[in-house]
């Protein structure tokens, strides 16, 4: 069962502004991971269903959080079937994220309480998702769809829409600014976020810093609008 409530879990989201996204292989190594995104200032993770094993070392994260770091909210992504969604559900995970749109995915999420973001690229895709229960989308590859001013033209007839987009976000001011003022409550960040290199060779004060900077990155963002 999720060790955070839905309302809990988006409000997080919104508030922090910025949902890391992670995988590796190693189990140490995603643990280093969320507790140097706590210790830089934010509090969610989306461990994402990319490699073999990726479900076995998310369910060692769950357990490990809940254990040493229950601040720590742990959700995962790539998930785009049901079976995998009832199984990390049943894990515990907090939130489900998704790069594309699956009625079936979005049955299972609504039945136990768990937020679905799923992935959208139209308006369209946008709508359905809204039909099926979704509260929030998520924008991808938002880089590649049009960017800011995508989200902006589609939040012109439909302002109620809230999409955090993933895939070509910077953790730089302007970046962010371009996104908040577009009507984003977050976005999504992975490698520009934790960057391989640095995880790799395991430098971890280096990630630490990297987390840091985009927290702050975030609040003077926020500030110019």
């Amino acid at each position: 069962m999720a060790s955070h409530g839905k309302s809990e879990v988006l409000a997080t989201i919104y508030a922090e502004g910025v949902v890391p996204v992670f995988y590796n292989a190693d189990p140490d190594v995603a643990r280093e991971v969320g507790r140097r995104l706590v210790k830089g200032g934010l509090s969610t993770i989306e461990f994402t269903n990319r490699g073999d094993g990726a479900v076995e070392v998310l369910a060692d994260l769950m357990r490990w959080a809940r254990r040493e770091l229950p601040e720590l909210v742990v959700g995962a992504g790539t998930v785009t079937d049901p079976a995998t969604a009832g199984h990390v559900i049943d894990l515990g995970v907090n939130f489900v994220f998704a790069p594309s749109l699956s009625a079936e995915v979005a049955a299972v999420c609504n039945s136990r309480g768990v937020p679905y973001v799923p992935g959208c690229a139209t308006l369209t895709e946008i709508q359905a998702a809204y039909d099926l229960g979704c509260e929030v989308v998520k924008l991808f590859p938002a880089g590649s769809i049009g960017g800011p001013s995508f989200l902006s033209a589609i939040r012109a007839p439909c302002p109620w829409v809230l999409a955090i987009p993933t895939g070509g976000v910077e953790p730089t001011t302007d970046s962010l600014a371009a996104w908040f003022d577009a009507g984003a409550p977050a976005v999504g960040m992975g490698s520009k976020l934790l960057p391989a290199g640095l995880v790799g060779t395991g430098d971890w004060d280096a990630i630490e810093q990297s987390v840091t900077a985009a927290v702050a990155a975030v609040t003077q963002a926020r500030s110019l609008r």
